[in-house]
């Protein structure tokens, strides 16, 4: 049965079609969605999954089928036909791609500002000058190292002073030997971040956590309570507002199954905000060369119920109390060398009285 070309072509079309599909939304190439914000990413990430997959399977199955089908027979020496090219298949290949990039562009913008990308309250800004668009790319990064005077408001600053009056943050942070950067005049934004989603946009997020990087750790302050803790808990449901900045190098806060990663800077201070939304256990990870160790720079980020959250809370708050309490009943300057160092000496196998030796010679 002679089929007609036209019908081959639409079930192929078919075929290919649910073919892109269904690859597209069941890739398994993502870790779980744990964020609201991960969700809008992934619809993202599957849309382009399903065109690259169409766009894929069709110019190789159209390249096999070329060479099985226009092969050299045997015994055949004659020139092929020339082909002096079709515009209307010139126009086809390049209008489709290029309505395929200004959609995905598209939706890509949507979904930054959906997750709080174009929030101008995440980000500290300076109108652009006229003069900033002529400059070339050397004279941009000296204007970004060497910033002159000005008598603008720090943004940095406010912001790392807002931080530093939390004690409990105050305690594991140096900003006060660092001096804060100031935004480049004239050159738009500098210190960009993920802040409230338009939903959120000029609320007060659930859970604030003040975030510090240093090689080779994270260290998690909470504000309202004092507590200090390396792992970061957080309650499923509500919105989370991270604000970060390191005390040495740069690092990078990441959390793939938040789909959200954020520079930490030393001198700048960067805010990130989510809203978790499944219970787990993942993994924070510096996603930027910081040392030696870098590989070794990551902790646990816990999503818990808001029951189990708030037991924890209270629990931290209760250790940190009797931490405080011993630390003040055990004062270092009332006891003697021997008893000062005895814990460590003892899991070092050295006898008090070797160390009394020590002492007084």
């Amino acid at each position: 049965m002679n089929i007609p070309s036209s019908i081959w072509t639409l079930l192929i079309g078919i075929v290919l079609t649910l073919t892109s599909l269904w690859y597209g939304q069941n890739h398994g190439l993502l870790p779980t969605a744990a964020s609201d914000e991960a969700t809008l990413v992934d619809g993202l990430f599957d849309t382009m999954m399903t065109i690259g997959t169409g766009l894929f399977v069709l110019v190789q199955g159209i390249l096999i089928y070329a060479a099985f089908k226009f092969r050299r027979r045997q015994g055949d020496n004659t020139d092929a036909p020339p082909v002096f090219g079709n515009i209307p298949l010139e126009i086809l290949w390049t209008a489709i791609p290029a309505i395929i990039v200004i959609g995905l562009s598209i939706y890509s913008f949507d979904v930054y500002n959906e997750i709080g990308g174009f929030d101008p309250h995440s980000a500290h800004e300076a109108p652009i000058a006229g003069q900033a668009m002529k400059m070339p790319g050397a004279a941009i990064a000296a204007t970004l190292n060497d910033t002159p005077p000005s008598t603008e408001p720090n943004a940095n600053q406010i912001k790392s002073d807002e931080a530093m009056s939390n004690p409990a943050t105050a305690s594991v942070r140096n900003s006060d030997q660092i001096p804060q950067k100031r935004d480049a005049p004239g050159m738009g934004i500098v210190s960009p971040g993920i802040g409230a989603s338009p939903d959120n946009e000029g609320k007060v997020p659930g859970l604030a956590v003040n975030v510090t990087g240093l090689q080779y750790a994270w260290i998690f302050t909470y504000p309202d309570t004092g507590v200090v803790a390396s792992e970061l808990h957080v309650p499923a449901g509500k919105e989370v507002k991270l604000d970060m900045t390191a005390n040495d190098v740069i690092h990078a806060f990441w959390v793939p199954e938040l789909r959200l990663k954020q520079d930490v800077i030393p001198g700048r201070q960067s805010e990130i905000r989510f809203t978790p939304k499944i219970v787990g256990e993942y993994k924070v990870i510096c996603a930027e060369l910081c040392g030696p160790y870098h590989g070794a720079m990551n902790t646990k980020f816990i999503v818990e119920t808001p029951e189990n959250f708030d037991k924890w809370m209270q629990e931290q708050q209760v250790a940190t109390k009797g931490n405080l309490e011993q630390a003040i009943a055990l004062n270092a300057a009332d006891r003697s060398p021997a008893e000062f160092l005895s814990p460590y000496t003892a899991q070092m196998g050295i006898q008090p009285e070797t160390l009394h030796q020590l002492h007084h010679h």
